[in-house]
């Protein structure tokens, strides 16, 4: 995205046009580098996002809401101080420079001061500092003089601009026509790396507008023109990029302030989409590892007793055969009656013990194995019930098709101790609801995880249709009858949601379905785990389903 001096410069307009005269209601810091302000206009409440993130930096508005800390971070705090109820004088951006101003009033009980709120939109280098008087008040980011630094950041110190590139201001029309005396070969790139205040972007735009005559006029009303056209690229869907100006293939809006908020708002939301897919997977993983280790801990110990058996037989060929043994014996090799080949078996003593004390010990040793593999056999089938919802559960988040199916997925590992929940003193969170659809009237359920799937079935009359995949794993569907038939076409349907919102890959996708009475949840079973009857199978396509 272009957030060079050119594209600030006009977004700066925009906001100006759109805040000044606005009042701040509220301050706060969602994010270590980022504040947001609750402005109202006079008749709108809006939000301005102020970002300092390397990959989301500018100043832009933003609709979404956010999750505050509990305890608000210094920063904010220096900001509510001085800022709370302030009034927006001007915003602007400082001469050809990527730094946005907030010029603004600020009254309290005791004074009026006027302080500039300075957002320096410089990539990693972004920062946020207040200033009163050309005095640093506090900074976002800030230095300190063990640094070693050229520039310094903090409160009581005075406020100067970053150090100017080695680069040509484009408000001097004479340096830049000096500049472009000469014909010039790549002059995009030549353009960007000798003029300051360009993204590689925008000075490719400049050249390819271009139509002959007085180049450096061209560059210089180009960049200080008040016209915009803006517009988003996208690929697949999914927005790629922003631009002041038109380009091939972009998405018009009405103002580049409604550009740049639908551009961060798909950003924001895949971003938060994977942020959370990652952190609900790796706590999914470290579960299922948990499980992994147990079994083959298990198998170790079931190994152990491999041999319980034959324990057994020594200790019977030993009592049945104490005439011919003594004591002190080392070994001895006795008939197993038990071979059907009739072969010998060698069996080895304790030579301190006597023949009928060794021959305890073997059963002894017999009983303990045969408690051990009884006592594995439950703890294995806990074991393998575990990892089979935790599989499921990971199949979930992989089939999510956005971040309110994985909110839920969420909400189930919470329950499920996967995850801690955390602790605040906001209100209680609304349900979830199921995924709903409609076809030809019918009114179409869909689980957006194991305990909403639990609901689902719960909240079925016995005549409803119920769906699931066959051999995969997938959502819980439920065709809503109120006692009518249902068409081929609305099963047809029911089963491509199951297709769509399931881990299977490729070719025919079977969907097994039947009436809701033949769905039963066993006993004691974890969520999401049910049993049925009487079904029939549906074949659906899924090369051709969508998320």
């Amino acid at each position: 995205m272009p957030q060079d001096a050119f594209t600030l410069r006009l977004s700066a307009r925009e906001l100006n046009d759109a805040l000044r005269g606005g009042k701040i209601n509220k301050i706060n810091q969602p994010l270590p580098e980022e504040i947001s302000f609750l402005i109202y206009t006079g008749t709108r409440t809006v939000k301005l996002v102020l970002n300092v993130n390397a990959s989301d930096c500018g100043v832009y508005f933003y609709e979404a809401e956010q999750e505050n800390p509990l305890v608000a971070p210094n920063f904010c705090m220096l900001l509510r101080k001085h800022l709370q109820n302030a009034e927006i004088l001007e915003i602007s951006t400082v001469g050809f420079e990527r730094i946005v101003a907030l010029r603004l009033k600020c009254v309290s009980d005791f004074s009026v001061a006027e302080r500039i709120l300075y957002a320096e939109i410089m990539g990693k280098y972004s920062n946020l500092i207040l200033t009163e008087n050309g005095v640093i008040l506090g900074a976002l980011k800030t230095t300190s003089l063990d640094d070693n630094c050229k520039r310094t950041i903090f409160g009581g110190v005075k406020y100067v601009l970053p150090a100017p590139q080695d680069k040509i201001n484009p408000a001097d029309l004479t340096a830049l026509s000096a500049l472009f005396a000469q014909p010039r070969e790549g002059l995009a790139r030549f353009l960007f790396l000798n003029v300051a205040g360009l993204a590689p972007c925008t000075a490719e735009q400049i050249v390819a507008s271009y139509r002959g005559g007085d180049f450096a006029k061209h560059v210089h009303d180009y960049i200080f023109s008040d016209e915009t056209s803006p517009c988003v690229l996208e690929q697949g869907g999914t927005p790629t990029d922003f631009y002041a100006r038109s380009v091939q293939g972009g998405l018009p809006f009405s103002s580049l302030s409604r550009a740049q908020l639908y551009f961060y708002s798909h950003r924001r939301a895949k971003k938060s989409k994977d942020a959370l897919a990652q952190k609900l997977s790796s706590a999914i993983n470290a579960a299922k590892k948990k499980q992994e280790k147990r079994l083959l801990q298990i198998s170790e110990k079931k190994r152990d007793c491999a041999d319980a058996e034959e324990n057994r037989i020594k200790g019977e060929l030993l009592t049945a055969n104490l005439y011919a043994l003594r004591k002190g014996m080392r070994e001895c090799e006795l008939y197993n009656y038990y071979s059907e080949t009739g072969e010998t078996l060698k069996i080895s003593l304790d030579e301190t013990l006597s023949p009928a004390q060794n021959a305890q010990n073997y059963f002894k040793r017999y009983r303990k194995q045969k408690r051990t593999l009884e006592s594995l056999l439950p703890q294995e089938e806990e074991a393998n019930a575990e990892l089979d919802y935790l599989e499921s559960l990971s199949a979930a988040v992989g089939y999510a098709a956005d971040e309110t199916d994985l909110k839920s997925v969420e909400e189930e590992c919470f329950a499920a101790k996967l995850l801690r929940q955390p602790t605040t003193n906001r209100k209680k969170k609304q349900e979830i609801p199921f995924r709903l659809f409609e076809k030809d009237g019918f009114r179409i359920e869909a689980g957006r995880n194991n305990l909403q799937n639990d609901r689902l079935v719960k909240s079925a009359q016995p005549y409803d249709i119920w769906l699931h995949a066959q051999k995969f794993r997938s959502c819980h569907v439920l065709v809503r009858t109120e006692r009518k038939a249902v068409p081929n076409e609305v099963l047809l349907f029911a089963a491509e949601i199951c297709a769509a919102f399931s881990n299977g890959k490729g070719g025919k996708f079977p969907v097994d379905y039947c009436e809701a009475k033949y769905v039963k949840k066993p006993p004691r079973a974890r969520a999401g785990t049910v049993t049925y009857s009487n079904q029939k199978t549906i074949l659906v396509d899924i090369t051709t389903k969508e998320k």
